[in-house]
């Protein structure tokens, strides 16, 4: 069932309650889901690196824009 948004002509605070609202009906079923594969992989990957002392964290906003640099090189 294609589905279209109006994106460009609605207002920030209604993006983020039709992302509430697409999160919030996805949550009800997230026993049917299984994460991908990678997903553990990446996981065990990150302990790794933590109990060698080699991970590197990031605050949030650091974070935020690094991956805001990234899309934007992508767009």
């Amino acid at each position: 069932m294609p589905l279209t948004l109006q994106l460009k002509k609605m207002s920030h605070a209604d993006k983020l309650r039709a992302l509430e609202a697409i999160w919030s009906d996805l949550a009800k079923n997230e026993g049917r889901f299984e994460s991908p594969g990678w997903h553990g992989d990446a996981l065990q990957e990150a302990q790794r690196l933590v109990k060698a002392g080699k991970a590197k964290f990031s605050d949030w906003d650091e974070a935020k824009a690094r991956l805001r640099r990234k899309a934007a090189k992508v767009a």
